[in-house]
C-alpha cells in the first residue's frame, strides 16, 4: 500500500494487546515505529525487539519528550486518555487517541481544545471508520443507493472474560460495555444519522457495577431511528443494516472490522457484493488518514471530526446518566 503524503515518525505509548496489534499493521504500509513507551523497561524492551523499534522508554513521560517521534498513538486504558494526550500535545506532538476517545465529552472537549491552541493534530483511533468497506458505504449513501435512510442497527456482542480483576470489568479503568463496545455501534450511527435528537437506554449490571449490556434507541434529525445492542457476556451475529426506502446495506460479521458486505434492492436484488483483501487488522488505514491530515493542515478532521468525537462522547454521557454508570473519582454527569 502506498500514500501521497509524507510518513511521520510514529511513537507507541503502551504496550499492549491494541499497540500491538497497531503496530504490527503499521508495518503493513512500511512506517517506521521509532519509539515506545511504557510503564516498565522490560515492557517497552519487549516490544521494542518485537517490532524493531529503535528507542525503548521506561516511562511515558521520556516518550514524549523523545524528539524523534513526531505522532503517539495512545493506547493505554480510558481513563489515562486525556491526560497522556494532554501532556502528548503540550510536549508538541499530534496524537491519535484509542477509542473510546476519554471517559466524557469534558475530557474530550479538553483534549480537542489544547491541540486547536497548539495546532496539533488530536483524533480518535475509531479505525473503522477507515476501512475500506465503511469508506464504499458512505460512498452508496451519499449517491443515495438506498434512497431515504429510515432505520439503522448494529450489535456489538462478545464473550469477554469474567475475572473480576480484568480491565473490562473494572470502573476504575473505564471498564464494562459501553466504552469498549458501545462506542462502535453509536458512532457507526453517527456516521450514516448524525447525531440523535432524542437518546434513550437501558442496560444491565456485573457484579464489579460494570455494565455487562446496553442497548439503546436513538432518534435522529431526518425522523430516522437507531437501535443497538453491546454486550460483554454473550457473542452475538456481530452485524449492522442500514435500511432505506429504495434498498438496504447488510453488512456481515464482523460489521466492524473487514469484512463484506450487500446493497440489496427492496424485492431482494443483490445490486453490489463488496469484499476487499485486507492486510492485517486494518489500523492502518487510520494511521494514513492521521497522516493525510497533518500533511493538508485540516486539523479538524473529516471521515471523523474532532468536533464529532466530542459529541458522541456526549451521547455516552448521556447514556450513561440513563443507566445511572459513574466512574470512580468522575464528577456527577
Amino acid at each position: 500500500m502506498t500514500d501521497q503524503h509524507p510518513a511521520l515518525r510514529w511513537g507507541i505509548l503502551a504496550t499492549g494487546y491494541i499497540a500491538q496489534a497497531f503496530a504490527s499493521d503499521l508495518r503493513t504500509i512500511g512506517r517506521d515505529i521509532v519509539a515506545v513507551g511504557s510503564r516498565s523497561a522490560d515492557s517497552a524492551e519487549r516490544f521494542a525487539a518485537e517490532f524493531d523499534v529503535p528507542h525503548a522508554h521506561a516511562s511515558y513521560e521520556a516518550l514524549v519528550d523523545d524528539p524523534d517521534v513526531d505522532i503517539l498513538y495512545i493506547a493505554t486504558p480510558h481513563p489515562l486518555h486525556a491526560a497522556d494526550a494532554v501532556r502528548a500535545l503540550e510536549a508538541g506532538k499530534h496524537v491519535l487517541v484509542e477509542k473510546a476517545f476519554t471517559v466524557n465529552a469534558a475530557e474530550a472537549a479538553l483534549v480537542r481544545d489544547t491541540a486547536a491552541a497548539r495546532g496539533l493534530l488530536a483524533t480518535e483511533a475509531m479505525w473503522t471508520r477507515y476501512l475500506p468497506h465503511m469508506q464504499r458505504i458512505r460512498q452508496l449513501l451519499a449517491d443515495g443507493a438506498v434512497g431515504e435512510v429510515r432505520a439503522v442497527f448494529a450489535d456489538h456482542t462478545q464473550s469477554l472474560p469474567l475475572d473480576p480483576a480484568h480491565r473490562v470489568n473494572a470502573l476504575e479503568l473505564g471498564g464494562g460495555a459501553l466504552l469498549d463496545l458501545a462506542v462502535y455501534p453509536v458512532s457507526f450511527v453517527f456516521d450514516v444519522l448524525g447525531p440523535p435528537t432524542s437518546v434513550a437506554a437501558k442496560a444491565r449490571f456485573g457484579e464489579t457495577g460494570a455494565d455487562t449490556e446496553v442497548a439503546t434507541l436513538f432518534t435522529h434529525a431526518s425522523g430516522a431511528v437507531s437501535t443497538t445492542l453491546s454486550s460483554m457476556r454473550s457473542a452475538g451475529p456481530n452485524t449492522a443494516h442500514v435500511i432505506g426506502t429504495a434498498g438496504r446495506i447488510d453488512i456481515d460479521q464482523v460489521w466492524y472490522a473487514p469484512t463484506t458486505f450487500r446493497l440489496v434492492a427492496t424485492d431482494g436484488t443483490v445490486l453490489e457484493e463488496f469484499r476487499a483483501d485486507t492486510p492485517g487488522r486494518g489500523m492502518q488505514f487510520e494511521a494514513l488518514a492521521a497522516e493525510r491530515l497533518v500533511a493538508t493542515g485540516n486539523l479538524a478532521g473529516d471521515i471523523l471530526p474532532i468536533d464529532e468525537t466530542v459529541a458522541i462522547m456526549a451521547t455516552l454521557d448521556e447514556v450513561r446518566r440513563q443507566i445511572g454508570l459513574r466512574y470512580p473519582g468522575e464528577p456527577p454527569l
